[in-house]
């Protein structure tokens, strides 16, 4: 089946951690697909090179501004940039990851953030407050169960400064002009992807995989009035196309399986444009 490489990107935050769980989440991967299972390798990302050799990645939670400075000064933005929305390769982005994944993102300053983009969505940072406001709590996470018998056993979701999905855009060819005049909200640069394999790997829809319940299922049966619409639940999980994102940290627990879930993604993705790349031309 050949190799795949997953980087990490590793400018700041809590990459280590998600290399650790990739590796335990490609060991179980190993026992249940036993001869047919690829090979993984591992790697931090730092250099233009490095994220050239890889096939997927991941940008970590940490502190998205941090990052994206550190990203910019190490000439890396525009090549991530390339990787996620020219070339389409797949990409995943836990908490500040996910904030740098988004097309739009507001609380912020116009000229302190710059975005990599992918996610037609504009987030919410610091959605839940500081620091000492983060918690965990049970997500149900019915996209765990693809090709499984039974409902997946509730995932842990730390929550540490997390952003939530505030809005789902519509899919423009170019930049979200709309979004681009919103104050203080900052937008992603446009890229269009050029080859079959990387349009292929696009889709104009956004997944919602996953919501933290709000208080209107909290609080469904007290007789409270509330308004549903806004205490419906906040959007923490998002797909679209070659682009996942998370507003938790599943790499602060020792649970793989949302690593398995995605590098079965992965897996998929990186077949595919293999065997389309493999075809003669006509």
């Amino acid at each position: 089946m050949g190799s795949i490489t997953v980087g990490v990107l590793a400018l700041q935050g809590a990459f280590y951690e998600h290399l650790q769980l990739l590796k335990k989440a490609a060991a179980s991967l190993a026992e249940s697909q036993g001869p047919a299972a690829s090979q993984w390798e591992f790697i931090e990302v730092r250099t233009e090179k490095q994220l050239d050799s890889c096939d997927a990645l991941i940008l970590p939670g940490g502190e998205s501004t941090t990052i994206s400075l550190v990203a910019a000064r190490s000439n890396l933005l525009e090549p991530l940039r390339d990787f996620v929305k020219l070339h389409r390769k797949p990409t995943w982005g836990t908490c500040a990851g996910l904030i740098l994944l988004a097309e739009s993102a507001n609380r912020t300053k116009k000229g302190g953030q710059e975005l990599i983009g992918g996610l037609d969505v504009r987030v919410n940072r610091n959605h839940f407050g500081r620091q000492t406001e983060s918690f965990q709590a049970p997500l149900d996470l019915p996209f765990l169960a693809a090709g499984e018998q039974g409902q997946p056993s509730p995932f842990t979701g730390v929550f540490i400064r997390a952003p939530v999905v505030e809005k789902i855009l519509p899919n423009q060819d170019g930049i979200q002009v709309e979004e681009n005049q919103r104050e203080e909200t900052v937008v992603a640069p446009s890229r269009e992807a050029k080859d079959q394999a990387a349009k292929e790997a696009m889709d104009k829809h956004v997944e919602v995989l996953a919501k933290l319940p709000g208080r209107a299922e909290r609080l469904a049966t007290t007789g409270v009035d509330i308004d549903a619409e806004k205490e419906a639940g906040d959007i923490i999980a998002v797909k679209q196309g070659n682009v996942f994102g998370t507003s938790f940290h599943p790499e602060l627990t020792d649970d793989p399986r949302i690593h398995a879930w995605w590098l079965r993604q992965v897996q998929e993705a990186v077949n595919k444009r293999r065997n389309a790349q493999s075809l003669p031309l006509r």
